[in-house]
């Protein structure tokens, strides 16, 4: 086996050669970079939490994580044993919150040196407002957000075992090698890859051309349909001549999350089943096509070695469905529940490789798309299974927006610490959509959702109607 400085070699995985693949063509290459705090209510032992982020190091492989290319320009990984630069330490109690805010944002929007390089960054911050708690930058080749949640719980939790009585020991993490391997053995040819490549070849071959739908209506299919002087294009350009991005967050207060939560509950679907209905109702609303797709990312996380093993596992299809205005909200959001389990079942199929036939199939130029967003719900939260023991510490998680995006828009939904209400974080092209844009959709998704779950049984087309 091929080895770098004493380390074993591996190849990439679909996973993150789909990042590094946009990020290639990327001018702004802090558009892997994910920034994120998590900070808590209490005075901290900052040697303390030292020694537990270096613990939580060597508990988690894929945060060892180094990338090197060969001489034909190919990158592969290898982890490397331990991490013995110093963690920083940075006081920001003379500032303001903005101010401080600002600077971690900064911080956010620092590429890293991609070769032979830790692709993380680790600050212990203490904070104006008395919270005092960890900054974690990190290369989404290495993570996704399950991973660095997972990460960031195992930091705080060795913390305070050593700190508080009564709190457990973690349990180990998983092996990023290991998973890693698997990933690799079933993209060499298993008979798993084959069948999942005819569920998704079937899915399109099987379904007539999708239509693109616009998010303020079908304004840009009709401008593409002028441009080419052909009045049967599908596809669209929605995305700009810039990847500058903008972060807009709107929170759904405790009370209107709980009711979404126990339509969920009663009805025995996930809420990403629920914001997916609600988002394609609103497309249908705005373009009057029965007939919409959106991009579904899905984290792969299905085993508890998955949950715990590290790394970026997230593919992204595009989740199309047809539904008539005569079914009602509750008949359309069983048949996402449906089509989302099918996808679950075969989502370590290689979304390139999606791509890649879809357009052979259905030939339009580059840069076209049927797909207006993605989305990303992330059910995932801190307090889950341990740091609910803390009693009434109450704690804070904040994202900080890296600058760059190559989508035109991309929604991901996260529970809120203090109250577990909704965040809708929406990350977008500055030029291709603009806050009032956001504040239309934010607006008729919270409407549709609310008016569909107080009436599952009324038809879809009286929905967009009363709302």
């Amino acid at each position: 086996m091929k080895t770098r400085y004493g380390y074993p070699v591996y190849p990439l995985t679909n996973a993150q050669k789909f990042h590094f693949f946009y990020q290639n063509f990327c001018p702004k290459k802090e558009v892997l970079n994910i920034g994120t705090s998590l900070t808590i209510e209490a005075d901290l032992d900052w040697e303390v939490l030292k020694q537990s982020i270096y613990k939580a190091y060597e508990r988690c492989e894929s945060m060892r994580l180094r990338f090197a290319k060969d001489k034909d320009g190919t990158w592969y990984q290898y982890v490397v044993a331990k991490e013995e630069r110093d963690i920083e330490f940075v006081d920001f109690t003379g500032q303001t919150m903005e101010e401080a805010e600002a600077e971690m944002g900064r911080w956010t929007r620092v590429p890293f040196v991609r070769a032979d390089a830790p692709m993380n960054r680790i600050v212990m911050i203490k904070m104006p407002d008395g919270y005092n708690g960890v900054y974690l930058l990190i290369d989404h080749m290495t993570a996704d957000a399950q991973s660095l949640i997972c990460f960031l719980k195992d930091v705080i939790e060795l913390y305070c075992n050593t700190m508080y009585e009564g709190v457990p020991y973690p349990k180990d993490m998983a092996s990023y090698i290991e998973q890693l391997q698997r990933d690799l053995e079933y993209e060499a040819g298993s008979k798993a890859k084959e069948r999942d490549e005819k569920f998704f070849q079937d899915l399109i071959d099987n379904s007539p051309e999708p239509i693109y739908n616009g998010l303020r209506g079908p304004q840009k299919l009709m401008e593409e349909r002028e441009r080419s002087g052909n009045p049967n294009v599908r596809a669209a350009i929605n995305v700009s001549d810039s990847v500058d991005s903008a972060l807009d967050i709107f929170h759904l207060e405790e009370e209107p999350t709980m009711r979404l939560m126990d339509f969920c509950e009663t009805y025995h679907v996930s809420l990403a089943c629920l914001l997916m209905m609600g988002l394609r109702t609103y497309f249908q609303k705005m373009n009057g096509n029965d007939d919409v797709s959106i991009n579904t990312a899905i984290a792969r996380r299905a085993t508890l070695k998955e949950k715990k093993s590290g790394g970026t596992r997230i593919h992204s299809f595009p989740l199309r469905t047809i539904i008539s205005p005569d079914k009602t909200f509750l008949e359309g959001i069983y048949e996402i529940r449906d089509l989302q389990n099918e996808y679950f079942r075969h989502a370590n199929y290689n979304p390139v490789s999606y791509f890649a036939y879809r357009g052979k199939k259905y030939p339009h130029p580059e840069g076209q798309t049927y797909e207006p967003m993605s989305l990303t719900y992330q059910p995932m939260t801190l307090k889950e299974k341990g740091l609910d023991k803390l009693g009434d510490i109450r704690y804070k998680t904040r994202w900080y927006p890296n600058g760059a995006t190559t989508q035109a828009m991309y929604l991901t939904v996260m529970h809120r610490p203090e109250d577990n209400g909704l965040d809708f974080n929406f990350e977008h092209q500055v030029k291709a959509v603009s806050r009032e844009d956001l504040e239309y959709l934010y607006y008729y998704l919270c409407r549709i959702m609310f008016k569909g779950t107080e009436n599952p049984d009324l038809p879809i087309g009286d929905i967009i109607k009363l709302i």
